[in-house]
């Protein structure tokens, strides 16, 4: 097994999603001993957002510049890095309604025509479907129980909709939700989170 662990919050070390993406790739190295894991910080690492430079992959024009070079360089490591993993460990905590800045500049560069999906004459069909995506979703306040909690969120649903469309479907989401709606509240969703790091290390193995 090939374990892609992503992070992308921004906290450090008060990171909710960084804690559980940390035991989810923990539990799975405890059922797959042997797996191999790629750790990627984009809070530390993160590709440049999509310019006029870094759109070589899409264009499919040859680099014509140093800066368009380099760009391809990045864009192509992080689509084969992502291609070779056979489950993607992803910290997507909730900023501003939706996911960091940070990992959207990463989902963009692996959103690839050709490479992580194809259009057809009935439509974009996913060629990157032979994976399983652990999202870690950390939210301060709740939303899931609601529908207008449900109407503001456009992180799960989002990263579902995109790795869907890379043709990812096996995305199983880790949530704690209500982290900053006191102490208690805090405690009881980290002790779901971890209940559903259990179930999801059962499903992964």
């Amino acid at each position: 097994m090939q374990i892609l662990h992503i992070d992308s919050s921004i906290t450090g070390s008060n990171s909710v999603t960084r804690a559980l993406t940390a035991d989810i790739v923990a539990s799975l190295k405890q059922t797959n001993p042997e797996a191999k894991v790629d750790y990627l910080d984009l809070a530390v690492s993160a590709p440049s957002h999509l310019s006029a430079q870094s759109l070589g992959f899409r264009t499919g024009q040859a680099a014509a510049t140093e800066i368009e070079r380099q760009e391809n360089a990045v864009s192509e490591a992080l689509v084969s890095q992502f291609l070779a993993a056979d489950v993607i460990v992803v910290g997507a905590p909730f900023y501003n309604f939706t996911i960091p800045t940070q990992l959207k500049a990463w989902l963009d560069r692996i959103a690839q025509a050709g490479r992580t999906f194809k259009y057809t004459a009935t439509g974009p069909v996913g060629l990157a479907g032979d994976k399983k995506v652990i999202v870690a979703s950390a939210r301060g306040g709740a939303y899931s129980t609601s529908e207008a909690g449900q109407a503001m969120e456009h992180q799960e649903s989002y990263l579902k909709v995109i790795f869907g469309f890379m043709g990812v479907t096996d995305v199983t989401i880790v949530r704690a939700e209500g982290v900053a709606m006191g102490p208690d509240a805090k405690a009881a969703a980290m002790e779901a989170a971890k209940a559903q790091i259990e179930q999801a290390q059962a499903v992964a193995a």
